[in-house]
């Protein structure tokens, strides 16, 4: 059959530009060189001890190298907003937590978009936040806890990880849902909040469980409840939020993962399916459940739903409380 030289020519114009496109973009040879993967937070927190896990898995499946870079400041936007600005071509990704969606409703200007810069890659991990007080403290429940705090002055004094973050927020909507008054005491990060609530600086803290979990165990901190719907497999004698009495207390922290926007869908899909991989591999699931985490996958479309539910979540809490940048 002789084809036209009109289709000759569409189909060696199709041709040329095919073998244009470098290789390199192509999913099937990605990754071709290292990945920057960011991590918004300092070195040591609970963001940073989840990447480092994943990304040696991420490294031994796909053959190159997936390494971690701290990009730290105001409350996760600096290095958010890095990865905004990065070349969409799969070589930077972003993991991040429920600031990322908290970020834009909390402070008046933030330097990105959450659902304009980004492509949605997974959903990682889920860990619930624990309300834990020094040992000084003689409240032995959250019942106590509150009946204390009224007989004295009805102000709630607790650490977080930060302004904004979705301890702070946890413990703000607790505090609202009480009758307390919150003075919050922000730290750069959920181990310097523990920390201090070690130290008896501050009387309580609501944490993630990676940092706080090792010092219940020993005792210099003692757990009064977890938030999740149901109870912690890391800390199974203590009583969810609502079996403590209190269900309106409840949120968690999700750890997911992001790319520029435009980034390519084929290279999302690969770090999708390579991600739930990695997640799903027994020692992950092992180390996980030590600090707290529980590995989650899903589609970047339940992720992006779930971002969305959160910024309603923590929009609303953020204006009965009238919280503000402190």
């Amino acid at each position: 059959m002789k084809l036209p030289r009109r289709k000759i020519l569409s189909l060696a114009t199709a041709a040329a530009a095919l073998a244009a496109v470098p290789r390199k973009a192509w999913p099937e040879s990605y990754p071709s060189r290292p990945v920057r993967v960011v991590v918004p937070f300092a070195p040591g927190g609970p963001t940073d001890i989840f990447a480092r896990l994943i990304v040696q898995k991420l490294s031994e499946q796909l053959g190159k190298q997936f390494y971690i870079e701290n990009v730290d400041g105001a409350s996760g936007s600096i290095g958010t907003a890095q990865v905004a600005r990065a070349a969409p071509d799969g070589y930077t990704i972003l993991f991040n937590v429920n600031s990322f969606a908290i970020n834009p409703v909390f402070f008046d200007k933030v330097p990105y978009d959450p659902f304009k810069d980004f492509e949605f890659i997974t959903l990682a991990a889920r860990n619930d936040v624990v309300f834990a007080v020094n040992p000084a403290i003689p409240a032995k429940t959250v019942a106590e806890f509150v009946a204390l705090a009224k007989a004295r002055d009805s102000r709630f004094t607790f650490s977080s990880g930060g302004t904004g973050s979705v301890t702070h927020l946890v413990g703000a909507q607790f505090a609202l849902s009480v009758g307390l008054d919150v003075v919050h005491i922000p730290y750069s990060g959920a181990g310097p909040a523990v920390a201090a609530a070690v130290a008896g600086h501050v009387p309580a803290v609501f944490s993630s469980m990676p940092p706080v979990v090792p010092h219940i165990a020993d005792g210099r901190l003692r757990a009064l409840a977890v938030t999740g719907k149901v109870r912690s497999p890391s800390l199974p004698d203590v009583p969810t939020m609502a079996e403590a009495g209190y269900p309106e207390t409840k949120g968690d922290q999700w750890v997911g993962a992001f790319a520029p926007a435009r980034t390519p869908k084929d290279i999302v899909a690969v770090l999708n399916r390579e991600l739930a991989k990695a997640l799903a591999t027994a020692d992950i699931k092992e180390r996980f459940a030590t600090i707290g985490f529980v590995p989650v996958a899903s589609s970047p479309e339940e992720f992006a739903a779930l971002v969305k539910s959160d910024t309603e979540t923590w929009s609303k809490v953020i204006r009965a409380g009238n919280l503000r940048p402190e």
